[in-house]
């Protein structure tokens, strides 16, 4: 539930976000603003050049002739300034609108990925649109609702002039009258926030249905699923039932009042036109002043206007609260490789530490195989190792540079990734493979050819040319292109969390001996869950609860029955001799843990254990031993 203070700043912020729009077109909304003004002189100017019209009319004036042309021409004013208003605000909102789509996207593209992702997909597409679109209206509104309360007020001001008597029976019932309009904003508010809400439930799980849309029909629970989807329904209809019960009470109290208001004030007008005090002009004039100071009541429309807007922009700018990536100014030394230093790294997530207290020092070069079950933080340490995930605690170095002190555009230079599911942007797919800087299309084409992916997209019709959503592509063949980019962009670090899981073992064999001698020389840091990843690397890190429990060559991490039953399959308890031998394959298991080697505790840190593969894919001899004093060994 959300306290009264984080309300105040939901507010404020929407506030702000608000008057940025109306910064950002304030010429536009300064001639809105000036037409409706404008509009609203000429609707005041008309009853008296009506009424100073009727008398000269009833006289017989030779002037009646010039005055009528006066009412023309101030009817003519009035609707070509109503027609200006529309036109200026339709525009004005459309830019509005952009400006706030364009920087809703830019806060949630800046955002740490962790934050952005609280929001589900479906939410975010409503904030940035239905709800970017109603807020867009509010500077309009603003500016639209402050012109036409000067109808109403100098109508009261006019009937003063013409006769007080008639201005204070108007009065009269003024109070009532603004009572109403308190009420209805009052409640609009709360029904409006929550119709919002509702609405964007309903879209989020839409998306989700489509996402897994196949999942749906294979199950054959369409039916299920739609209900699903469907249940916050009749919460919607009941917020929007109360949103419109709530307008039509409030309008059609104020359709009782206006008319006796407007009463009054004709039967105070009749007693002093039979005294004498009135002309028949001036009593048709108070007529029409009173029918425009009793406009107030038509404030109600714009009123819900901009309470709808406020409550979609508190939504919208939800999105602006998100913590933007920060970058510093410090630049990497010249031809490092890719030294490693993790220190005392911590990261909470929803109250529990992801990583706890990690100290790790991976060396320039290295070869680097993270492993663990499910859960014990491989992710996490591959996200805070390139900085897509800033720790709670402690520091991340890359080659003695901590990480948040390097400028945004050469850290994403230096530090390459490829995830699990990767996600091709460009118009080409050459253009997706490139990514953000222009590379050379004989290095887009070597990053293909070692990441296995070159011989297929050769065979599409377009070639590098064709575009990504055009391109038939299997699991695994978008994972060899989601490899291409990182290879194409590789630095001196480079980050697979998981990049292989969808390739077969001989393409997966072939990629690593392309990360061995044909990628960038620098550290490689690789989420693995095969034995044979794990057997390849120069250095295995063992992550266990998030914490290291222990790191090294996989040779000699062997001989611990915890480590081997991490490959071990699920039902099938892992005991001396049953696993796959330290150079075969398997994959992570997810079984219970084999009693064996007691628990090592959390790992220090970790130097030199392996150096960098030479140019012919082996290593270079290395001394006999090399780990740093405070290395832990797993068991055997």
């Amino acid at each position: 539930m959300k306290t009264p203070s984080a309300r105040d700043d939901r507010a404020a912020t929407a506030a702000g976000l608000l008057l940025g729009a109306a910064r950002h077109s304030a010429g536009r909304i300064a001639v809105v603003f000036l037409c409706s003004a404008a509009s609203a002189a000429a609707s005041l100017a008309l009853p008296a050049v009506l009424g100073r019209t009727l008398d000269l009319l009833l006289e017989r004036s030779p002037e009646a002739d010039a005055w009528l042309l006066a009412c023309a021409a101030v009817i003519a004013a009035e609707v070509l300034l109503d027609a200006l208003v529309a036109l200026f605000g339709g525009t004005t909102s459309a830019r509005s609108a952009a400006w706030l789509r364009t920087r809703g996207v830019h806060h949630l593209l800046s955002a740490w990925p962790g934050h952005a992702a609280r929001f589900p997909p479906g939410d975010v597409a409503v904030r940035l649109t239905a709800n970017a679109t109603e807020a867009s209206t509010a500077p309009v509104s603003a500016a639209t609702l402050g012109a036409s309360l000067l109808t109403p007020a100098g109508a009261v001001v006019t009937l003063f002039l013409i006769d007080p008597w008639t201005a204070l029976g108007f009065l009269a019932g003024l109070p009532l009258l603004l009572l109403l309009l308190r009420a209805f904003a009052r409640g609009s508010s709360d029904s409006v926030a929550k119709y919002q809400r509702v609405q964007a439930d309903i879209a989020t799980r839409l998306v989700e249905a489509l996402a897994g849309a196949r999942t749906i029909a294979a199950a054959g629970t369409e039916a299920r699923d739609r209900d699903r989807v469907l249940t916050p329904l009749p919460e919607l209809a009941a917020q929007g039932r109360r949103m419109w019960r709530i307008h039509g009470a409030a309008v059609a109290r104020s359709g009782v009042l206006m008319p006796l208001l407007t009463t009054v004030v004709l039967a105070v007008g009749g007693i002093r036109l039979a005294s004498g005090d009135l002309s028949v002009g001036e009593l048709l004039a108070a007529a029409r002043y009173a029918a425009l100071a009793a406009g107030v009541g038509t404030a109600a429309g714009l009123l819900g206007a901009l309470i709808r807007s406020r409550a979609a922009a508190r939504r919208t700018a939800e999105l602006m609260g998100l913590p933007a990536m920060t970058y510093g100014t410090r630049s990497l030394p010249p031809g490092g490789l890719g030294a490693l230093d993790l220190r005392g790294v911590t990261v909470t997530r929803e109250g529990r530490r992801v990583l706890d207290g990690v100290d790790l020092t991976i060396p320039a070069g290295a070869s680097v195989a993270v492993v663990g079950r499910s859960g014990a933080g491989k992710s996490t340490l591959a996200a805070v190792a390139g900085r897509l995930t800033e720790p709670d605690q402690g520091v991340v170095l890359l080659d003695g540079v901590p990480l948040g002190a390097v400028p945004h555009h050469e850290l994403r230079r230096e530090v390459g990734y490829a995830f699990e599911r990767p996600v091709l942007f460009g118009a080409t797919l050459a253009e997706a493979l490139a990514g953000r800087a222009p590379v050379a299309e004989e290095r887009v084409r070597a990053a293909a050819r070692a990441a296995s992916a070159d011989a297929f997209v050769m065979l599409l019709p377009r070639g590098y040319a064709t575009a990504p959503d055009a391109a038939p592509l299997s699991g695994g063949e978008l994972q060899r292109l989601g490899l291409a980019r990182a290879f194409a962009r590789a630095g001196r670090l480079l980050v697979l969390d998981d990049a292989t899981s969808s390739l077969d073992t001989v393409t997966e064999h072939q990629v690593e001996r392309a990360l061995a001698g044909d990628v960038c020389p620098g550290t490689r840091l690789v989420v693995a869950h095969r034995l044979s990843s794990a057997a390849r690397s120069d250095l295995v890190i063992w992550l266990e609860n998030g914490r290291v429990r222990a790191t090294g060559p996989h040779e000699e991490l062997w001989g611990s029955d915890d480590y081997r039953a991490l490959f071990a399959a699920p039902s099938e308890p892992s005991r001396p001799g049953a696993a796959v031998g330290p150079g075969g394959t398997g994959t992570v298991g997810t079984g219970p843990t084999a009693d064996g080697a007691p628990a090592v505790g959390a790992e220090s840190a970790v130097a030199g254990l392996a150096p960098p593969r030479n140019a012919d894919g082996g290593h270079t001899p290395a001394p006999p031993s090399t780990a740093t004093p405070n290395t832990r060994r797993a068991d055997r």
